[in-house]
């Protein structure tokens, strides 16, 4: 089965030390968005977890604990934007970033990295061509460093426009201008572009439009075939394998005024300050009328069949 860290928070960046000593102790327990007493509990055990997925703005707290993971199968999107703190107030410095990102690369190896461009905004900073050149630089600093590049344009949920009021969609006209020419530059970089949620509108200037984290993503990275069960994508234009996440809403600190995950920033700082690196829920910790469900965990490698065997 596959893990997956990084639909509701940033836990690399984060809760690193929590989510070590949940890989030390082999398992973790996740409540219920919707129904906080409800709790999931999952065995974090190779034998059981075919592969962790993680999402993240800084990998680099992650790294002292890497050997915990050596015997995960692992795949690794970071995001690397060009806006500045005026949007992403607790990102640090793109250039450190940039520099994270190629180490990690070292570490899990090529495939089991990519890059997320991710949301694609405009404003008066930030015009069509400031997008052209920051991506221009960012790829080329990382080529050969990865071989994906997921991009989307700014989705105006209801926490967005809470939060970044001043946000406008993207035009059709405009996202094609774009998606275009980052197209161009990153196949330029040895890179596939994969568009989340966008539909297959670039899909006609060489863009992947199946899905940002298929299940394909997870058996190149691993370099075995997965009879995994179907599951429906966490959108309705998502078609990517997404389930099992092990986060929690509101407790992302990096504060990025287009983020989905959390209510308000009051929100995000109260949960931080519930937090307990050696408590089995990445926020407080066991409740009374809690009630636990162990899910139903196994492997899903197809030991008749390597990838590399086809």
């Amino acid at each position: 089965m596959i893990i997956n860290t990084g639909q509701r928070t940033d836990i690399p960046a984060f809760y690193s030390e929590w989510f070590a000593n949940r890989l030390k102790e082999g398992f973790v327990c996740v409540r219920n968005p919707y129904d906080p007493q409800q709790v999931s509990r999952y065995r974090l055990d190779p034998s059981v977890v075919d592969a962790i997925g993680f999402c993240t703005k800084n990998p680099a707290p992650m790294f002292p604990y890497m050997d915990l993971l050596k015997d995960y199968g692992q795949y690794w999107f970071v995001t690397l934007t060009p806006y500045g703190r005026d949007i992403e107030p607790n990102v640090p410095d793109k250039h450190l970033m940039i520099s994270r990102f190629k180490q990690l690369s070292d570490i899990v190896g090529v495939s089991c990295v990519g890059w997320r461009y991710d949301p694609i905004l405009l404003s008066e900073k930030y015009t069509v061509e400031y997008h052209l050149r920051a991506f221009e630089q960012i790829a080329s600093a990382l080529k050969g460093y990865t071989e994906t590049v997921v991009i989307s344009f700014i989705d105006l949920y209801p926490k967005v426009r809470k939060n970044f009021p001043e946000a406008h969609e993207v035009p059709k006209e405009t996202r094609l201008l774009l998606g275009k020419e980052i197209i161009r530059i990153a196949t330029a970089c040895g890179m596939t572009v994969k568009p989340c949620a966008e539909g297959d509108e670039l899909a006609a200037y060489g863009a992947d439009c199946s899905g940002c984290m298929q299940i394909s993503d997870y058996e190149k990275a691993i370099g075995k075939r997965l009879n995994a069960p179907k599951r429906k994508g966490a959108r309705d234009a998502c078609s990517c394998y997404l389930s099992c996440d092990i986060g929690a809403y509101d407790t992302c600190r990096h504060l990025c005024r287009y983020c989905y995950a959390n209510t308000e920033p009051e929100a995000v700082l109260k949960h931080s300050r519930l937090h307990d690196p050696a408590s089995p829920f990445l926020i407080g910790n066991y409740m009374e009328g809690d009630r636990i469900h162990d899910v139903p965990q196994a492997s899903w490698i197809d030991d008749q069949m390597s990838l590399f065997s086809v």
